[in-house]
């Protein structure tokens, strides 16, 4: 077996993947289905500092490569976070990580900083990027300037690692990396979803609640993959990778286009064991290779 750990930031993971937020829950959901004690790490549901309604049904629909969604981040807020979710997912045996958001730099940081007091939470993903709310999330991720200032709030309230979730719906998501970089973020994931949607024909109306959505599954893999390619040629900051992936294979280009770790969201609902196939699966890959480690390969397709 090859040595799967790799490292972000001061997080050590056992293995580069991990469960996408918005996807897996809070990871008990999924107990029954995976050795959760397997997975690099858990990325809860979305959190804010407020409990949030979410947007009217119906909000998800299906596509031919993937589906469309604007949960619009509900979620009961983060006090209900601390006080109920952490004691039971702090024993989980792998790393859990929070997916923070918010309306403005300040709320995005009084969030940040109640989850840095949960001493068994090593680090927290910053959704500057959900396409499916009115305030915040992706109006924050789109401009330079935007991200760099919740980064800067939220680096002041929180000493852990921090990864910046970032938005594929811009002109030059390598500009944007650099500012969130400068801002002292730990690390990016990237992409969040893109923006889609669907009509019924029949009712000559959209599908989804509020119109649009947002675009994930395989369709969106070529597109993620470029931008983990660009991104990695951009900043000095590990990369975590998602957008698309569905099995080992695509994994493993993502670790090749530069990803440090990967994050798998759609892919769970159609296979709850999926994270764990893909484990096995990017090691036998590294035997076959001949590589030691899973370090040696990210960045790899870079080399000439």
């Amino acid at each position: 077996m090859s040595d799967l750990k790799t490292h972000i930031g001061s997080l050590s993971l056992k293995n580069p993947v991990m469960t996408a937020s918005g996807t897996f829950g809070y990871g008990l959901e999924f107990a029954d289905f995976v050795d959760l004690s397997r997975l690099g790490g858990i990325i809860v549901k979305g959190t804010t500092l407020e409990p949030r309604q979410g947007n009217p049904y119906p909000r998800m629909a299906e596509t031919s490569q993937g589906m469309l969604n604007c949960v619009g981040l509900q979620n009961k807020g983060v006090d209900y976070f601390c006080e109920h979710i952490y004691p039971e997912v702090r024993g989980l045996g792998t790393a859990v990580l929070v997916n923070v958001s918010g309306s403005s730099p300040e709320t995005y940081a009084e969030c940040a900083r109640r989850i840095a007091e949960l001493d068994d939470i090593p680090a927290i993903e910053l959704n500057i990027s959900c396409p499916n709310v009115s305030q915040g999330g992706m109006a924050f991720g789109v401009t330079c300037e935007g991200a760099a200032s919740v980064v800067r709030a939220v680096r002041a309230a929180y000493p852990k690692t921090l990864i910046v979730k970032l938005s594929p719906n811009v002109t030059s998501i390598a500009d944007i990396a650099r500012a969130v970089e400068a801002e002292g973020a730990d690390a990016v994931s990237l992409i969040n979803t893109l923006m889609g949607m669907a009509i019924d024909a029949e009712r000559r109306r959209p599908v989804l609640s509020i119109g649009t959505g947002g675009l994930s599954g395989p369709a969106v893999k070529p597109v993620a993959l470029r931008m983990v390619w660009q991104v990695y040629e951009a900043v000095q900051i590990p990369i975590v990778g998602l957008g698309g992936i569905m099995t080992a294979t695509d994994a493993i280009e993502f670790l090749l286009a530069g990803a440090t770790a990967i994050e798998i969201g759609t892919a769970n609902f159609i296979d709850p064991t999926v994270t764990v196939k893909v484990i096995d699966g990017i090691d036998e890959y590294l035997v076959r290779h001949g590589f030691d480690s899973v370090r040696e390969i990210v960045g790899l397709a870079h080399q000439t």
